[in-house]
């Protein structure tokens, strides 16, 4: 999946549906999860009459909801949670880019300039090299 979020709109799109999901998700465990309100059965007694209501009282004890169990939202929360490992990714990813180009330009520079370069001015540039050309080459 990271492979296919490679850019900032991909990103918001799946932020809108992480948001989206959490709306969803947040109204089905308050909403859908609470207890109705009891029934006035008496008030329905003096208006209607008492056998019709206790028939209806019976009928409505007897009926079984089943509770909502949440299956879905387990295996969907790493992956929304992963979108910010991805985002994250994206940046070093970016920031790689950068320094790569950075070395690129370096390069093309140094190699428009190879014929007319000292060794000084090239060792000036690369001292690590200079050690490394030291230590191997003796005086």
């Amino acid at each position: 999946m990271k492979k296919l979020l490679v850019s900032d709109e991909a990103c918001k799109e799946f932020a809108n549906l992480r948001r989206a999901f959490d709306e969803v998700n947040r109204q089905l465990q308050t909403q859908f999860s609470q207890e109705p309100e009891p029934i006035d059965w008496d008030y329905y007694r003096k208006g209607i009459g008492s056998r019709l209501v206790d028939m209806y009282k019976e009928a409505y004890e007897s009926t079984e909801i089943p509770k909502y169990v949440d299956t879905v939202t387990p295996e969907y929360e790493p992956k929304f949670d992963a979108l910010s490992e991805l985002k994250e990714a994206e940046k070093q990813s970016l920031d790689e880019s950068a320094r790569l180009e950075k070395e690129i330009a370096e390069v093309r520079e140094m190699k428009k300039k190879t014929g007319i370069m000292t060794a000084d001015e090239y060792f000036e540039r690369h001292p690590e090299l200079k050690q490394k050309f030291d230590d191997e080459i003796p005086h």
